[in-house]
């Protein structure tokens, strides 16, 4: 080693080798990746503190790039950034070596037979032995063939193999670089709801399974939280969270949560079917950089074995920090706000890995990726939310006034949209709620009114409006506490099914109705104004998650209130 300066490692005397591959540095053999090459010197990023490297220490190529070791312990597991197990690491982590941890023994059990022909994708067999979803083994991209070899049902490791075809050995566990996208069959354009369990986003932005989303928000908005809603209740097979450079307390929430929540789906925990990769604020700077590209490897993992996953990085701006700080100490050409200018390229061919496919092996399957945000003092102008929104088919934009208001989760809605929304108003007619679209439209317009006539209100006075414009008001404030205002720490309004959802957005906009008639009829705007709505505004709350007949009973139960106090007045 001929230089050190913090993460940047010079080397001389490397011969022949090539961008991103990895090195071994020191003593130690501390992981790097090399980043550039300048005649026989070399460039390369540690993935660990270099502390103790110094100068005249050894540097082996190692003859492969950044990979990430795909194998059954995934499920359920905490790793790094560069998906080393800290299952076994101490308390205060100290730099390590790029190596897999304890290799476990797996029971395998094959589904084909020896002589069979096989293609890409195809499965092999699985490991029933893996909880929550069927841990498939797959031929590996690029090969087919006769099933040569073939082991039959018992224990094995990661390295051993399971099968050979067409001279190919397939291993229980495989190896892929990060950094390149696994291939698929093909893209498809076929969409359908990735459904969250918030109503917010599910009512008026929606994102598609294979679709992406940013949720840009200042300190204290709720970004993490929304997140973790999401990843507990969306309809995904597996969930994958990247804590990219978050604290250390929010980590331990989300190991904590996780391992006591309970799968709707399988009545069991729900980190089963979920991989956590931990990249903390204290672990090294250029580990962050590398996780986010892991985390997408290993749900594309899952993605060919026809699962539907989903990725949660939190947040690529600590991912984009990195970026920056290792540009300056390479001397890289910075643009806005020191940032390389190859960051938008960067977040681009991050979220471009999202995708709805059709696998090598046949099944319709996808990847979601949800990335968020964090702009300094909450300036959503600055280059990281910019090129973010570019990127991304949708926005989850966070309201600092709605979440110091104590409304979460705090979306707004002027500031948030879905790319996705057209087709996926075809998806649901197609099966059938033919009034999605027409349910979604009434909504966002009667917000953005009532946004607008807040704003003259408190010039004015409300009393000061038009009495059908108080009614906006009054719809505003109907819809933002009894529709889009939902509760995580309630066992009935923490998710929701979209029927429910359906069934209250109808109750309110059927309330609004009565009252924009029973004010054409001179009923006075301030009776209406005082009336208790409280039936309907704790509906989402007392109603069991899937009870929409429930909904629709105190709705009607208010409407027949209004209908009285006309024929009072």
């Amino acid at each position: 080693m001929r230089r050190v300066s913090g993460s940047l490692v010079e080397v001389d005397g490397l011969a022949s080798v090539a961008i991103s591959e990895l090195l071994a540095l020191g003593c130690q053999q501390l992981p790097g990746e090399v980043v550039a090459i300048r005649g026989d010197s070399v460039t390369a990023q540690a993935y660990e503190t270099t502390a103790g490297l110094a100068v005249g220490d050894p540097a082996v190529a190692l003859g492969r790039p950044l990979s990430a070791r795909l194998g059954p312990d995934l499920l359920g597991g905490v790793f790094d950034g560069l998906l080393r197990p800290l299952s076994d690491a101490p308390v205060w982590l100290t730099p390590r070596s790029d190596h897999p941890g304890v290799d476990t023994l797996w029971a395998w059990q094959p589904s084909v037979a020896p002589g069979a022909e096989v293609h890409e994708g195809s499965v092999l067999g699985i490991v029933p032995e893996v909880s929550g979803i069927e841990y498939r083994i797959l031929v590996p991209p690029g090969v087919h063939g006769v099933v040569e070899g073939l082991a039959g049902p018992g224990r094995y490791r990661g390295d051993d193999v399971l099968a050979t075809v067409s001279g190919t050995e397939v291993h229980l566990a495989e190896s892929w670089p990060v950094r390149l996208p696994r291939p698929v069959g093909e893209r498809l354009d076929t969409v359908e709801p990735l459904l969250t369990g918030q109503r917010v986003l599910d009512a008026l932005f929606p994102v598609a399974q294979g679709g992406s989303a940013s949720v840009p928000g200042g300190f204290g908005t709720g970004k993490t939280m929304l997140l973790q809603q999401v990843a507990k209740w969306c309809t995904a097979d597996v969930i994958v969270y990247i804590g990219c450079g978050e604290r250390g307390n929010e980590m331990a929430d989300v190991l904590a949560e996780f391992a006591q929540l309970v799968d709707p789906r399988t009545q069991r925990a729900l980190e089963e079917r979920t991989v956590i990769i931990a990249n903390t604020s204290n672990m090294p700077l250029m580990a962050r950089e590398a996780s986010i590209y892991t985390g997408v490897t290993v749900a594309e993992h899952f993605r060919d074995m026809g699962y539907h996953a989903v990725v949660i990085a939190d947040s690529t701006s600590r991912w984009a920090e990195a970026l920056r700080e290792f540009g300056s100490r390479t001397g890289a050409l910075p643009a806005e706000e020191g940032y390389p200018a190859s960051l938008g390229s960067a977040i681009s061919a991050f979220y471009e890995r999202a995708a709805r496919v059709r696998t090598l092996g046949g099944h319709e399957a996808s990847v979601t990726i949800l990335g968020a945000v964090s702009p300094p003092g909450g300036d959503v102008t600055e280059p990281v939310t910019t090129l973010t929104q570019r990127a991304v088919r949708g926005v989850w934009s966070l309201d600092r006034n709605l979440a110091y208001a104590r409304h979460y989760p705090a979306v707004g809605w002027a500031g948030s949209f879905s790319r996705d929304a057209e087709r996926l108003a075809r998806w649901y007619a197609e099966n059938g709620d033919l009034d999605w679209t027409r349910r979604r439209a009434r909504l966002a317009g009667l917000l953005a009114e009532a946004d607008r006539l807040g704003d003259l209100a408190e010039l004015v006075g409300a009393t000061s409006l038009p009495a059908p414009e108080r009614m906006t008001l009054l719809a505003g404030r109907l819809l933002r506490e009894g529709v889009l205002q939902q509760s995580a720490l309630s066992a009935n309004d923490a998710h929701y099914s979209p029927a429910k959802t359906a069934a209250l957005i109808d109750a309110v906009l059927a309330v609004v109705d009565a009252c924009n008639r029973l004010v054409a009829q001179d009923v006075p705007a301030v009776t209406l104004e005082e009336f208790d709505f409280g039936s309907l505004l704790r509906a989402a709350e007392e109603t069991a998650p899937d009870d929409a007949a429930g909904v629709t009973q105190r709705g009607e139960a208010v409407l027949a209130a209004l209908a009285a106090l006309g024929r009072l007045t």
